[in-house]
């Protein structure tokens, strides 16, 4: 069986499975959160639920030379966070890939979004867009591809399915955005289409502002590409959403977060042993709630481009490494 092949049918069985579960970040800083509240041997239980993997890390990409000039690169932690949509109809590719950052130095969490088109290299295919390294070899090879094209260190990763997004925001109650008039243009043919997908009956949204948004109705926000400022502005929406859902978790109360672990843990896949959560949640208790933002390339850096017949997003790599680089390693803007 080819490499190839022995992957989508990898990706195929674990969807079946339902061992991926709900958006990357969301179910990650959940587990961090609740780690520094809940302690002991229940979380020790509780994490086990956990798909845990193994991959291989000697073939990651990371050149050790890249990092001397960063004196506290072996301080800052990096984490892949792969959003794989099964109901997008794009197999295996990760739909949302971010960068988790756990930097204790600058006393930040910082969270990393990579456009999903952005046209890069990936190790035995060549040119293509970044999204489809999940596709083409899995989380490893996507972590590869990140190392390898921005220089990172990234060693671990948690993969999510976004299909499951409306569970968890269910579980927690809802979760209240902003929604502009050009988005109300849009969402609502999402919900329709998510509603007769998945059997549910959410409402439509009929005014801009502020809104208390069902799992539903927060995936279509979520998916909503075609307003002007196209995949930029979806990008930030999925931000958005995941802001919504850490600041839902933090005022939460603290009762509620071993049932919320309990239901939520069995969905995510990830190649951090329990080991490394523990020891990541005690830098994380000395950061607190401090979340930070960014996306690459940046606004201004990239253009669309039409590559044979096929939309790509290009820039000069040079230049988002060093940004990318400067942002995670020395908390530069």
């Amino acid at each position: 069986m080819s490499k190839k092949t022995k992957n989508i049918n990898s990706t195929k069985n674990k969807k079946k499975k339902k061992s991926t579960g709900f958006k990357v970040l969301m179910g990650f800083l959940l587990v961090i959160l609740a780690l520094l509240i809940v302690g002991g041997g229940y979380i020790m239980g509780i994490l086990s639920k956990m798909e845990k993997t193994k991959i291989n890390t000697e073939d990651l990409g990371i050149v050790e030379e890249e990092f001397n000039e960063y004196e506290n690169a072996n301080k800052i932690t990096n984490i892949a966070l792969f959003g794989v949509d099964s109901v997008s109809g794009e197999g295996g590719r990760s739909d949302s890939i971010m960068v988790a950052t756990v930097d204790p130095v600058h006393k930040k969490l910082k969270v990393t979004s990579i456009m999903r088109d952005s046209y890069v290299y990936i190790d035995g295919y060549g040119q293509d867009k970044i999204n489809h390294a999940y596709a083409y070899g899995g989380p490893e090879l996507s972590i590869k591809t990140i190392n390898e094209n921005f220089g990172l260190n990234i060693e671990n990763y948690a993969t999510v399915d976004f299909s499951s997004l409306p569970v968890i925001i269910n579980l927690l109650g809802g979760i209240d955005i902003e929604v502009t008039s050009d988005e109300i243009e849009h969402i609502n043919g999402y919900i329709d289409s998510l509603n007769s997908l998945e059997g549910t009956s959410s409402g439509h949204i009929y005014n801009p502002g502020v809104q208390h948004l069902d799992g539903t109705q927060a995936l279509a926000y979520s998916r909503i590409r075609y307003t002007a400022g196209g995949d930029y502005e979806r990008t930030q929406r999925h931000r958005t959403v995941l802001n919504a859902l850490f600041n839902k978790i933090l005022n939460s109360p603290v009762t509620s977060y071993p049932a919320l672990l309990n239901d939520l843990l069995p969905y995510v896949e990830t190649s951090l042993t329990t080991t490394d959560i523990l020891s990541l949640a005690t830098e994380v208790a000395g950061i607190g709630n401090n979340l930070e933002q960014d996306r690459f390339p940046r606004d201004g850096y990239g253009q669309g481009a039409d590559i044979g017949g096929v939309y790509y997003l290009t820039f000069d790599i040079e230049t988002a490494k060093a940004q990318m680089r400067d942002y995670i390693f020395n908390d530069i803007k």
